[in-house]
């Protein structure tokens, strides 16, 4: 790895390609601690400390919402809009037409993706600036002069067109990197927000015990290890292609596969599980101080049964990653159509009949190879469950998801780079030929 990116700095083209990429997330991490007027630092750290499904929200804007700066939100409104046209393909069927027009389709599906990403950033910024602006530890609100009452209103309004022009602002930056530099821009720059974080964890460890980075360095090592080998891992089917005879020449007759990827849901269940896991105790807090001694009673029930320190949280939390995996993976296998695309291009696989046969065949191999995937990433969710039951404390040098995002990226933004000097190894090889 290290010799390909060393390769690539002695390419010009290459090197100004991974210099764009570094600037442009040099200039978000910058973005990221432009402040939103009115907040108050110590009830913000509160808010943070006590609620789990912010510190989720916080990686996926890249550190940013921590800060609750003018990009607060990150990309994550926009990653929402794409889960929810991926969903709504299968029953849609103008969506699921776009789906195999190809080039022209999957432009057409991101305008769509961009015009969705618009209200639901104001959604989104509205929903996590209220939730701010509730009184936090001592009573002080982390955000005032929100909402919707006398007075309030156009400061409530330029909040919500900052939150909102943020996040288009961080999409346009992925955009850049996509076009110019090298990688994916939207997964760089979650990327980068979470190893911004390293640091500070490695100070938190080193004044608590210095005997810590080394346990978790190796954990992190060993979870490394097993996400690269569940993330590459893959099932190849067989697939031949029939003769065809078209005037003089013959076409077709070669043997391929099928990479039928373990998981190939990616961390989409890790994101759908836990913010339904994190709704009911969210929802249950605002009722446990109610007047109804019957309504506090239940809302104080609901609360503890969804408590992160319970057993019971971390059981559901894992059972509903592998659930979703699982629906995840039928969803995309659906979409992709593959025993279709077979038959169109005269493929199919030996000893199975085309159609329907080959249909129930592919899919009762993905559901076997999903198992792995699914108990995989359901290990991976309840990490700092298993890791506080050995070590004493959940903290780790990144999270388990955060950890997840990561290797991702670097592994596809290292195929990339192999990809392009491969490329230009072979241009330059014909190049000599000549």
């Amino acid at each position: 790895m290290l010799q390909a990116v060393a390769n690539a700095f002695r390419l010009p083209d290459l090197r100004k390609k991974i210099v764009f990429t570094l600037v442009i997330l040099v200039i978000y991490r910058f973005a990221a601690h432009v402040p939103i007027p009115g907040v108050d630092r110590e009830a913000l750290r509160f808010v943070f400390q006590q609620n789990q499904l912010l510190g989720l929200l916080d990686m996926f804007s890249g550190g940013a919402m921590s800060n609750f700066s003018v990009m607060a939100m990150g990309v994550y409104p926009y990653i929402t809009a794409q889960i929810v046209l991926q969903l709504l393909a299968p029953i849609v069927p103008a969506l699921n037409q776009l789906n195999k027009e190809g080039e022209a389709g999957r432009e057409k599906m991101n305008q769509y993706t961009m015009l969705l990403t618009i209200p639901l950033a104001a959604l989104h910024g509205f929903g996590q600036t209220t939730l701010l602006a509730q009184a936090a530890g001592g009573g002080v609100a982390v955000i005032a002069n929100f909402g919707f009452r006398p007075g309030m209103v156009l400061p409530t309004i330029a909040t919500l067109l900052t939150l909102t022009a943020g996040t288009m602002l961080a999409i346009w930056l992925g955009q850049l990197i996509d076009e110019d530099g090298i990688g994916n821009g939207i997964s760089l720059i979650i990327f980068g927000g979470i190893i911004s974080g390293i640091p500070q964890r490695l100070a938190q460890m080193w004044i608590t015990s210095p005997l810590l980075i080394i346990v978790f360095a190796a954990i992190t090592a060993v979870t490394v290890v097993g996400i690269v080998l569940v993330h590459e891992g893959q099932r190849r089917v067989p697939v031949h292609y029939a003769k065809r005879v078209r005037g003089n020449r013959i076409y077709g007759g070669q043997s391929t596969h099928i990479p039928l990827q373990v998981n190939s849901a990616g961390m989409i269940p890790l994101i759908f599980a836990v913010s339904i896991i994190m709704l009911p105790g969210v929802v249950a807090s605002y009722f446990v101080g109610s007047d109804i001694a019957f309504l506090s009673g239940i809302a104080g029930v609901v609360a503890t049964m969804f408590d992160s320190e319970g057993v019971l949280y971390w059981l559901f939390y894992f059972l509903l990653v592998v659930g979703f995996t699982y629906f995840y993976t039928d969803i995309i296998f659906q979409q992709q159509d593959l025993p279709e695309t077979l038959r169109r291009q005269g493929g199919f696989v030996p000893g199975i009949r085309p159609g329907a046969r080959t249909a129930d065949y592919l899919h009762g191999i993905v559901r076997r190879i999903t198992m792995v995937g699914a108990l995989f990433l359901g290990l991976i969710a309840i990490m700092p469950f298993l890791v506080q039951l050995f070590v004493g404390t959940g903290e780790m040098l990144l999270t388990s998801t955060g950890l997840l995002i990561v290797v991702g990226v670097v592994l596809d933004t290292m195929k990339q780079l192999e990809a392009q000097l491969l490329m230009r190894h072979y241009e330059g090889f014909i190049r000599r030929m000549r």
